[in-house]
């Protein structure tokens, strides 16, 4: 059987229209201006219809974090993220142990291959490979740099690797880097205080993407502390000049203010800046004290007003909120650009994971993940592959 939602405004890659979008079992089938009388109809009038949200780096939420290392923990998670329109996710590691690590692999494999909510496309390996001056709230004393005995333990999970984080300043960087690109893995830089010339060194050994735009990395004012004269240039100024890099903006309305997005916006473009949550687990949580991280070695932050932060409130520690609010802030600060908002949470991070032909748009042939929203842009349904979920 064939279903149809009629009367809503359709959000495709480059328009919006008022229409039909046809769905059969786990597929879009025809998007057109009629309403079939011989299939079932959901009546969306009213109503946005879009891509499912695709999240490349989340780490928690309800009081749940990948790395507590249970079922139950990422079940919650990904639960509660598909709740606010998220439909497929990268789950993030933070800096821990080696076991601690290898554990959040293994589950990562697990849900991967079943997945009771949002769909799991693989596993962003973040940390422990950070430079200390630019760790956030990641646990300081698990950081360290690549070495091979390590991290090819790691790459036996390179089937269900996304993508692997590294400071390119590190000893170690290059090669952990082109093991990575020999085996499949997407190369991230993030948490690294490199200079412009270290981030394109680091684009030779295949690093084609730099984590959370503007938030721990190296920049002209951070660099010239340790020399006067030259001023320099540095991951973020890398960021914004090279095309070869995609890149990611936490847009909660904490992290940056909407100028850092609008000037993120015009420098990469919609198909070169993706939204990102970096939640923790205080999602959908009241404010008060919590771990980030694994509840044993995790660091402890508290989520205040909208956003966490360190415990003496000086410095952000992550967000606390779903994309469904990083797409309405971002909306806010770009009103006139409904669909590139839209691509930048749905098509643009899909194709940055390597699966832009079956997920991230309303196009026929795509997988139905689908979600509708209000006219203010809040969630109303989720469907994932052309079942409802929410």
């Amino acid at each position: 059987m064939k279903t149809s939602f009629v009367g809503a405004r359709i959000i495709l890659p480059d328009v919006v229209k008022t229409g039909t979008l046809t769905i059969e079992n786990d597929r879009i089938v025809a998007i057109s201006d009629d309403s079939p009388a011989d299939h079932q109809t959901v009546d969306l009038t009213g109503h946005y219809l879009l891509p499912g949200f695709v999240d490349l780096h989340v780490h928690g939420g309800r009081n749940a974090d990948f790395m507590d290392g249970t079922e139950t923990a990422f079940a919650t998670v990904l639960q509660a993220h598909l709740e606010h329109g998220t439909t497929s996710m990268t789950p993030t590691s933070t800096v821990a142990d080696h076991e601690e690590i290898m554990n959040f692999l293994r589950l990562t494999r697990q849900f991967r291959a079943e997945s009771p909510a949002c769909r799991v496309l693989g596993a962003h390996f973040y940390g422990p490979y950070f430079a200390p001056p630019a760790k956030g709230c990641h646990p300081g004393g698990a950081l360290r740099p690549p070495t091979t005995p390590e991290y090819e333990k790691y790459l036996t999970f390179a089937d269900i690797m996304t993508s692997a984080t590294v400071a390119p300043e590190l000893p170690g960087a290059k090669e952990f880097a082109l093991a990575c690109r020999e085996r499949g893995v997407r190369v991230n830089i993030g948490h690294s205080h490199a200079t412009f010339d270290q981030v394109q060194e680091a684009i030779s050994w295949g690093a084609t993407h730099v984590d959370h735009l503007f938030c721990a990395m190296s920049d002209r004012a951070r660099l010239r502390l340790s020399q006067a004269f030259p001023m320099r240039g540095g991951v973020m100024e890398a960021t914004l000049f090279f095309d070869e890099l995609t890149t990611e903006v936490i847009a909660d309305g904490k992290h940056l203010a909407p100028e850092l997005l609008k000037l993120a916006w015009k420098c990469k473009g919609a198909d070169r800046l993706a939204l990102v949550t970096d939640t923790m687990r205080a999602m959908d949580m009241p404010d008060g004290e919590y771990i980030f991280g694994n509840t044993t070695n995790g660091e402890v932050v508290r989520k205040h007003a909208g956003v966490g932060v360190t415990l003496d409130g000086s410095a952000l520690a992550s967000s606390v909120q779903g994309m469904d609010h990083m797409f309405r802030t971002m909306l806010q600060a770009l009103p006139d650009h409904l669909p590139e908002v839209t691509r930048m949470a749905t098509l643009t991070p899909a194709t940055i994971a390597g699966v832009g032909d079956q997920l991230g748009s309303l196009e026929v042939g795509k997988i139905a993940d689908l979600v509708v929203m209000s006219d203010d842009f809040h969630v109303q349904q989720v469907y994932l592959a052309g079942k409802r979920m929410v």
